[in-house]
């Protein structure tokens, strides 16, 4: 089970590491990193890095695509080598994912049209015009198309994920093995529960960075 997980600046790393740590657990899984060039890739803070093995072309196959958001996401969408490759190796995945605005490049590639689809909630409308449809929920599964909402819902996409390819016991036990059991100290993770402030914040926040 060969899991390719494509890498550009700026990427989000939890939204690649997430679901990282459960798939790279299931039974006979390879992950391999892939960018433009072997190397280092620096996440959108720029605090640190993952090692791309080799570059797109060189797994142009893999069961599993796995392609994570970030800041940086809007500045590869016309990007035909990244997103040509996502094109390519969609026709013969048997999965194809994505986590936060890593939907958006899975659109440019034109794997959404006439799908359902979930994004980061800042991000959300933007799979419109992919022909899309937009869904507020945290994991979206049409066919072998799954995607999920903002950064940490990678790890949700990873366990559903797990239990289609290895049976809910495995996937059960991977959970276990990483221990998430989320108890988050306030109730504000979702648009729909946070304050007007917050969301607020986190908007200034974001076009602070575009």
């Amino acid at each position: 089970m060969r899991i390719a997980i494509p890498l550009y600046d700026r990427f989000t790393a939890l939204d690649a590491v997430g679901p990282y740590e459960v798939l790279s657990r299931l039974p006979g899984a390879s992950v391999t990193w892939l960018a433009h060039e072997p190397g280092v890739v620096r996440n959108d803070q720029r605090m640190m890095g993952i090692e791309a093995q080799a570059a797109f072309e060189d797994l142009p196959d893999p069961e599993i695509v796995l392609v994570p958001g970030g800041t940086g996401t809007n500045d590869v969408l016309d990007d035909e080598r990244l997103v040509g490759w996502i094109r390519r190796a969609h026709e013969t995945s048997e999965w194809t994912t994505s986590v936060c605005t890593g939907s958006l490049l899975l659109g440019a590639a034109g794997v959404l049209e006439g799908l359902e689809a979930t994004s980061h909630w800042l991000d959300l409308q933007d799979l419109e015009r992919y022909g899309a449809r937009p869904t507020g929920k945290r994991v979206v599964e049409q066919g072998k198309v799954i995607t999920a909402a903002g950064v940490s819902s990678g790890i949700d996409m990873g366990l559903v994920l797990a239990a289609k390819i290895a049976g809910p016991e495995v996937a059960q036990a991977i959970q276990l093995g990483i221990e998430y059991d989320p108890q988050p100290p306030f109730d504000s993770g979702s648009v729909d529960k946070a304050s007007t402030e917050t969301v607020e914040l986190i908007r200034s926040l974001a076009a602070g960075r575009a």
